[in-house]
């Protein structure tokens, strides 16, 4: 079979390498990929992203499974085109995907169906937030209302921080996003405390299939600190997601969600991410919700997936979830991620990437913002690489992807020194 990953990213890098190691997979197209998408012989780059187009190609090249990585082709409704011509396709339609491209909408939905999160106002007028943010106090969240690639959120510390990210989103739109219609709304809720943890589940409209509990690192610098960015490095498994919180993450947020959207009238499939923060009793409230894997989430977890993936989503577009179960391998896996200079705000692009290692049975680097200029890989974007290895412990993981990393080098590069550091602590 024949299969198209949609993305050019580190989380549909490793989609497609883990999709290429199937026995029934023929060919695996990532549209557009990177340079390292582009160096795997397994995998082949195709330089297309408008909807219509990516139909057309899987059309004519009869693929027969394709599967949306990030959530710019999602809210553009791509899983609504390939349907309507009869494609199979693993993703939330766009009226779906509205749980990550509209903050708002989210929010809404979750207080409808009595789903935890933190209490919220939404505002359009600048003078009003600026107001309830004043009313509030620091520290404060203060979320842009759609897509920002993962730099839409600012959790405010100070009075002053929470009013400039107002005026940035409101007024600026410093970030670049992608606004839904009615133009510049922001979230603004309370701070929650507690440790955060990424929680990732398979959707066929009806069942579900929780994936292997992971936490990444928000923050650029070690200790948490700085500003923050898409993901720094992640971890799987996440301890702070016990037995027992799995099982009320599952049963007060994942289930009600899915059960929810389907009383609305918009059956969810595809991946549903929870950002989950966990208090120090145990008790989870949805930070937010990604309609796609997260990344650098993704590596790590497809390091540990030891099931054929080709068959488990075969089973999600066929609605027979209910008939998979996941084989993990018990190893934690942990991922460094490489950062261009100036990331998270400016990266620069163009400079060479080298001394990269070769593919180990233990360890991986995954490419992000990559592209292969020639003979020479160059750098393409703000994370770079992610560094993925295997170990028996966190520590002994850690310990591998930072060796494993050692001889990767680029002008300006920047990365933390302390992923996994929390679940070491603990």
């Amino acid at each position: 079979m024949k299969v198209l990953v949609i993305g050019g990213g580190g989380r549909e890098h490793a989609l497609a390498w883990k999709l290429a190691q199937s026995e029934r997979v023929q060919r695996v197209y990532v549209a557009p990929g990177n340079g390292g998408t582009a160096l795997d012989a397994r995998l082949q780059n195709v330089n297309l992203s408008q909807p219509e187009a990516l139909a057309d190609f899987a059309e004519a090249e009869k693929v027969g499974l394709t599967v949306v990585g990030p959530e710019a082709p999602l809210a553009a409704g791509v899983v609504d085109v390939f349907r309507a011509r009869g494609l199979r396709i693993f993703g939330p339609t766009k009226a779906a995907a509205q749980l990550e491209s509209s903050k708002a909408y989210a929010k809404d939905f979750m207080r409808r169906h009595g789903i935890p999160t933190a209490a919220y106002e939404t505002f359009s007028d600048a003078q009003a937030a600026h107001a309830y943010v004043e009313r509030l106090g620091a520290p404060i969240v203060i979320k842009a209302d759609g897509l920002a690639a993962g730099k839409g959120v600012v959790v405010a510390m100070t009075l002053q921080e929470a009013h400039e990210a107002v005026d940035w989103m409101l007024l600026d739109n410093k970030l670049g996003v992608q606004h839904n219609e009615g133009g510049a709304r922001v979230v603004i809720e309370e701070f929650l405390q507690g440790e955060e943890a990424s929680f990732i589940v398979l959707c066929d409209g009806k069942h579900v299939v929780p994936l292997a509990t992971s936490q990444d690192h928000k923050r650029l610098l070690d200790g948490d600190q700085g500003p923050n960015t898409g993901g720094m490095g992640a971890y799987s498994p996440a301890p702070v997601v016990t037995p027992n919180v799995h099982a009320r993450v599952m049963q007060e947020i994942i289930l009600p969600t899915i059960a929810g959207m389907a009383k609305d009238g918009i059956p969810y499939t595809g991946f549903l991410y929870a950002g989950l923060m966990i208090d120090h009793e145990g008790h989870p409230k949805t930070l937010e919700f990604n309609c796609r894997m997260g990344d650098p989430e993704t590596q790590p977890i497809m390091m540990r997936l030891k099931s054929d993936l080709l068959d488990v989503l075969l089973h999600a577009t066929d609605g027979t979830l209910d008939q998979v179960e996941l084989q993990w391998d018990r190893r934690v896996a942990l991922g460094v991620v490489l950062a261009a200079h100036g990331y998270p705000l400016q990266p620069r692009k163009g400079d060479a990437v080298t001394g990269l290692p070769a593919e180990a049975p233990d360890a991986m680097v995954f490419h992000a913002g990559t592209v292969l200029d020639g003979a020479q890989l160059r750098t393409a974007g703000g994370r770079v690489l992610c560094v993925t290895a295997l170990g028996d412990s966190v520590r002994t993981a850690q310990q591998r992807a930072y060796q494993y990393a050692q001889g990767i080098h680029f002008e300006g590069m920047q990365f933390r020194s302390d992923i996994g550091y929390r679940a070491i602590k603990r």
